[in-house]
């Protein structure tokens, strides 16, 4: 079930290579950029501009290539992208990382203390033009 040491080496750096030309380079005549531009808006555009989802995508055919039996392969699958993923990071040049969006809902109402009307003399169920 274990994966030499060489070709996982090799299996890693061409992951990241093919990477990295596929979601930060220009290519030969400026080929690659104009790949990313007609893939428009959508999940191909998506995956070229997310190098961790391209480089997990890039190493399955590695992964089925490399690996020995079902939970070597399974297993070697992740390991490749992490370790594009790390040589990534590694090499990035000053460059920040990407921000992570979140967000929350808004609160609704189901809270489980809410607060009372209070009156014009703040005692809740008078009513001060009634007089009760």
């Amino acid at each position: 079930m274990a994966t030499p040491f060489y070709p996982l080496v090799l299996g890693i750096l061409a992951v990241w290579r093919l990477t990295h030309l596929l979601h930060a380079e220009d290519g030969p005549g400026n080929v690659l950029a104009s790949l990313r531009r007609a893939a428009g808006q959508g999940f191909w555009a998506s995956l070229l501009d997310c190098f961790y989802c391209l480089s997990l995508w890039l190493a399955l055919p590695l992964a089925l290539l490399l690996g020995q039996g079902l939970a070597g392969r399974l297993l070697l699958w992740p390991a490749l992208s992490a370790g594009a993923i790390l040589l990534e990071r590694l090499t990035r040049k000053g460059e920040p990382l990407p921000a992570v969006f979140y967000s929350e809902d808004e609160e609704n109402d189901h809270v489980l203390r809410q607060e009372q009307d209070a009156t014009a003399d703040g005692i809740p169920g008078t009513d001060p033009v009634a007089g009760r």
